[in-house]
């Protein structure tokens, strides 16, 4: 077991969120394990937790690299992973409800452990540091339906992706109003790497439920991923007026404007993002200050994110061009 062993604690009820873009960094080790145990206690004894979670793994290009229902006390494992960094999100009942960030490394063969640890509470809303959820984000479906949906993640879950998009096309020819099964065919259209399609799935449950986060940041980072920046600057403004601490919707609305030359907007959300823990920022604050001449300011964005990434393979150039651009003392 590699002992990069990390553990991360949240305060969690039902809520939403998702995401991430930046520029991919490659590694030569392959064949790594990433895995954990998830944990998830009552905050009292009337409280019922859910009985399972869904854990989804993203690429840095926002690519779903593989998803799980794991049981309540149970594990998740992702095997033959490139080294490189991930997100994982944690969903319940299509609410995604926190985000971690991993790095993996080491030998291949390495096993990496990120265990997952919640307290459930009672409340119908909840503040935590990723997001404020409401009620209204949870979507009531009829008996059939639900069933419906339940058969259409148990197929996602098991890489059956065709008998998810079938069962899924049904249930919104039944109910076009159900913006949490749009979202979740815009998913798994995903893990097929179908870029249009999910971006039209997306669109569909904002057009239903405008405030629906966990759609307009899937529908943003789509965008960006398919380099539409500029129509991806409206869902992901949405999402930092209704998410201000998020790193990841500030991280990616901050790479649209920069993509579509408005750096001086870019400059205040990428900023943002970095004092939220997106360190790959940083990266792109010293691409954006480099390109302008001010080649002192790019040096202390590189040496920030040398301070929170001191493994990164581009270490040595990245000293190199601090060491000959910071201003002399």
């Amino acid at each position: 077991m590699n002992n990069n062993s990390r553990r991360q604690t949240f305060l969690l009820a039902v809520a939403l969120f998702l995401i991430a873009f930046t520029t991919q960094t490659s590694y030569a080790q392959t064949n790594l394990t990433l895995w954990g145990e998830v944990k998830v206690k009552d905050s009292a004894a009337d409280v019922k937790k859910p009985l399972s979670l869904t854990i989804v793994l993203y690429n840095l290009a926002g690519i779903v690299v593989g998803r799980q229902s794991v049981p309540s006390g149970g594990r998740y494992r992702f095997n033959n992973m490139r080294a490189g960094e991930y997100d994982l999100a944690i969903e319940v009942e299509t609410n995604e409800i926190a985000r971690v960030h991993v790095m993996l490394g080491g030998m291949p063969g390495s096993d990496f452990r990120q265990d997952l640890e919640f307290e459930w509470k009672a409340e119908r809303t909840v503040k935590t540091k990723a997001s404020t959820i409401s009620a209204a984000d949870l979507y009531d479906r009829p008996g059939p339906n639900e069933a419906l949906f339940r058969r259409a993640q148990a197929s996602a879950d098991n890489k059956k992706y065709d008998d998810a998009v079938t069962l899924l096309l049904q249930l919104v020819d039944k109910d076009k109003q159900d913006f949490q099964a749009w979202t979740e065919l815009g998913t798994v259209y995903l893990l097929q790497q179908k870029g249009a399609e999910a971006e039209n799935a997306y669109a569909k449950a904002v057009e239903i439920r405008p405030t629906f986060r966990l759609a307009l940041f899937n529908l943003g980072r789509v965008r960006v991923s398919e380099r539409k920046f500029e129509e991806a600057i409206a869902p992901l403004s949405k999402v930092v007026d209704l998410e201000p601490t998020s790193a990841e919707a500030n991280y990616l609305l901050g790479e649209a404007f920069l993509q579509t030359k408005k750096g001086s907007k870019a400059v205040g959300y990428l900023t943002e993002a970095a004092k939220l823990g997106k360190i790959e920022a940083h990266l792109r604050l010293a691409t954006l200050y480099n390109a302008v001449g001010m080649k002192d300011r790019a040096a202390a964005e590189y040496e920030a994110y040398l301070k929170k990434n001191p493994n990164t393979p581009d270490r040595k150039k990245l000293e190199e061009y601090i060491q000959a651009n910071k201003p002399k003392s």
